[in-house]
């Protein structure tokens, strides 16, 4: 017997604006039933586990233990400026000049995630 992963529970402290932030990077909805002010919300992914949004009293205050990690359609340089325009913040840059390494973001309420290299980023350096 094996266990399957339901949904990645991330606390903050407003659900439906951080829900509308992840359902704009990952271009996926919200649960339809969602409104502004509830207190738990879902962006519902076309692949994989639901991201669940739980609205918790304590503000974020270390790093993250655990992390989403992206892996664009597009470039990872133009998704990366699309992620800071959608209110994103660059936490590490790990990028190398030879195409390799990842950039650290935060969302808006601080949450870490990575930005990958997309494929074609990796099939132009053969890696």
């Amino acid at each position: 017997m094996v266990s399957v992963v339901q949904n990645v529970a991330i606390d903050c402290a407003d659900a439906y604006g951080l829900a509308r932030f992840w359902s704009e990077v990952t271009g996926s909805p919200q649960d339809p039933q969602d409104r502004p002010g509830d207190r738990e919300t879902q962006v519902l992914l076309a692949e994989g586990p639901v991201l669940y949004f739980n609205q918790v009293p304590e503000p974020k205050e270390i790093k993250n233990r655990i992390h989403l990690c992206l892996r664009p359609e597009t470039s990872r340089e133009r998704e990366v400026e699309r992620l800071l325009g959608l209110g994103a913040t660059l936490v590490g840059d790990h990028r190398n000049p030879d195409g390799s390494g990842w950039a650290v973001l935060a969302d808006p309420e601080g949450n870490e995630f990575c930005v990958l290299r997309s494929h074609s980023d990796r099939a132009a350096t053969g890696s």
